[in-house]
């Protein structure tokens, strides 16, 4: 689980909820599920109508890289690399043929076949780097309905709050409920903002990072078949490929 996402919505909306509280606010005052309907079910509209469904089910589907981190390991993917070119080095190409089927991840298996079938280095670059493209292209259109969602909100709040005051200008014959009918069309606009800066924006974010992170262990991965294929020293495969780690990860497996 990915626990940064966890204490940042709880920091967030538990910051905006004890600030209310704080100033001697009531939390029944800002709970309005009006609001709310009006609010989420208006982002949702609004977003619906501009992406196909399809791609609001892959928004739906990668919410939860948001939350989950890649069960990909690269320091394991780095090793076993290493491990299929030494095999290559000694017995040849043909000789990891049957590794292929043991091999889990999709993209890995995918190239490392082409690799056996004998495919030329640039062939199989050319390949597996089209394939991460437009995969790439593909899984950031989730994070655009995220986005799109964030700039939607706070308008579609500001929409509540309008309804709201029409609806407090229509009992101005009665001052009593002026002021509190005025703070619940505001609760809207709390929603709006609220919404897209601690939740839609922020989870848009994070997906493209995830998304970039599989991206650049997909690239490592073609640099490591490519050097395979060429025959290099297994020992020169890990260190070249180490590149693509960050810093930290770097230092363990120097260490290790």
């Amino acid at each position: 689980m990915d626990l940064l996402t966890v204490i940042g919505l709880v920091l967030g909306f538990g910051a905006i909820i004890g600030g209310q509280v704080l100033e001697g606010g009531s939390l029944h005052s800002i709970m309005q599920p009006t609001a709310a309907i009006i609010v989420v079910g208006g982002t949702v509209g609004a977003v619906l109508v501009n992406y196909s469904f399809s791609t609001f089910l892959l928004a739906l589907k990668n919410a939860r890289l948001a939350f989950f981190n890649h069960k990909a390991d690269p320091k394991s993917t780095i090793k076993l690399i290493s491990e299929l070119a030494g095999i290559a080095r000694k017995e040849g190409l043909l000789a990891l043929e049957s590794r292929v089927k043991r091999v889990e991840d999709p993209f890995l298996k995918k190239g490392l076949q082409l690799v056996v079938d004998g495919a030329e280095p640039k062939l199989t670059r050319e390949i597996l780097e089209i394939e991460i493209a437009y995969a790439e292209e593909y899984q950031n259109t989730s994070a655009k309905v995220f986005e799109s969602a964030g700039g939607y909100s706070p308008t579609i709040g500001i929409l509540g709050a309008v309804l709201g005051l029409i609806h407090v200008m229509e009992n101005l014959a009665d001052p009593s409920k002026l002021g509190s009918g005025i703070a619940v069309a505001f609760v809207a606009t709390v929603y709006g903002v609220g919404t897209a800066n601690l939740l839609w924006i922020p989870m848009a974010g994070k997906l493209k990072f995830k998304i970039r992170e599989e991206a650049i262990l997909k690239e490592m991965i073609i640099e490591g078949l490519i050097a395979l294929s060429e025959g290099e020293n297994p020992r020169r495969v890990e260190e070249k490929l180490a590149g693509f780690l960050r810093e930290s990860d770097k230092k363990k497996q120097a260490k290790g």
